[in-house]
């Protein structure tokens, strides 16, 4: 019995279900790219360890976007937006790598989280979006949750939490970049971009900063790096083809587990109380932040 034009309920939640699948996965690839980033930072530079992520990206997407077999993937009607978002991702990289030398994985992740708060507030001048005075409450009470994780002043985290917080910064911008090309360009075109120019930009760098890993697991490790990130973006977007992103976007924050369970297997890093509740009321506010954009759409 074959179904009609309009996909059925089972049909819906099988495609959620799948979906969510889908995102589960990519935001453990990304938990993997960062432990990695951060194990990397033990025996290179930062920024060979970020070359390693872009030029092992831009190689292993290749083989699924390439501009052979489809000949429209660099076609973009909007290049010097393109240049510029690239290069908010990669700032974004760099100064997120940069924390992982000094914070544990659970911090970093906590501050980034930081990010829908940012993107909310850029997206009213930028988007046109502007928020409701909920929203603005639910930003407040997620950055007091980073204060919580971060404690300024009191002797808590280490000063390399602003690069957390620039790292944030950046991926906002990165974001409504994002959302503004999306109306033009497609998600292959996007993601060809991010990493041609992290590749390229990272490249005159590198001599200045190169060191020869010896270790074989280091060697493999930086063959591989690159493709968590392709990897986990790839999955990303078949997701949000099944299902919505209000659905979708509460999964994010599963990557905290992750991350916390690879700070304390492969460093050692056992997570604070201040860091625990900092991520709690961030995660809360993200979620309501999420709730009164399902209202909006909905009426």
């Amino acid at each position: 019995m074959t179904s009609g034009p309009h996909p059925t309920e089972g049909e819906q939640r099988r495609a959620r279900l799948t979906g969510i699948g889908l995102m589960c996965g990519a935001v453990l690839t990304f938990a993997c790219l960062d432990a990695s980033a951060k194990y990397l930072n033990g025996y290179m530079d930062t920024l060979q360890v970020v070359w390693a992520r872009y030029t092992g990206a831009f190689i292993f997407a290749l083989f699924i976007f390439n501009p052979v077999s489809r000949p429209g993937l660099m076609r973009t009607t909007r290049p010097v937006l393109q240049i510029v978002r690239s290069a908010m991702l990669l700032g974004s990289t760099i100064t997120n790598f940069l924390a992982f030398r000094y914070l544990q994985l659970d911090q970093a992740l906590a501050i980034l989280f930081s990010t829908p708060f940012m993107v909310a507030i850029l997206a009213g001048p930028i988007l046109g979006e502007w928020i409701g005075w909920r929203r603005w409450v639910a930003i407040l009470v997620g950055f007091a949750g980073v204060l919580l994780v971060t404690r300024p002043g009191v002797g808590g985290v280490h000063w390399a939490a602003l690069y957390s917080v620039a790292s944030a910064v950046f991926y906002a911008l990165y974001i409504v970049a994002t959302r503004v090309l999306s109306r033009t360009d497609t998600s292959d075109t996007t993601l060809f971009y991010s990493n041609l120019v992290g590749a390229v930009a990272m490249l005159p760098v590198l001599p200045f900063v190169w060191t020869t890993p010896e270790d074989p697991f280091v060697i493999f490790l930086m063959v591989v790096f690159g493709a968590f990130g392709s990897l986990g973006h790839y999955l990303l977007i078949a997701g949000h083809r099944l299902a919505p992103a209000s659905v979708l976007a509460p999964f994010i924050y599963t990557q905290l587990v992750w991350a916390t369970g690879f700070g304390y297997f492969v460093f050692g890093d056992v997570p604070n109380r201040w860091t625990l509740a900092g991520a709690a009321v961030v995660i809360a506010s993200g979620l309501y932040l999420l709730h009164r954009e399902r209202v909006r759409g909905t009426a």
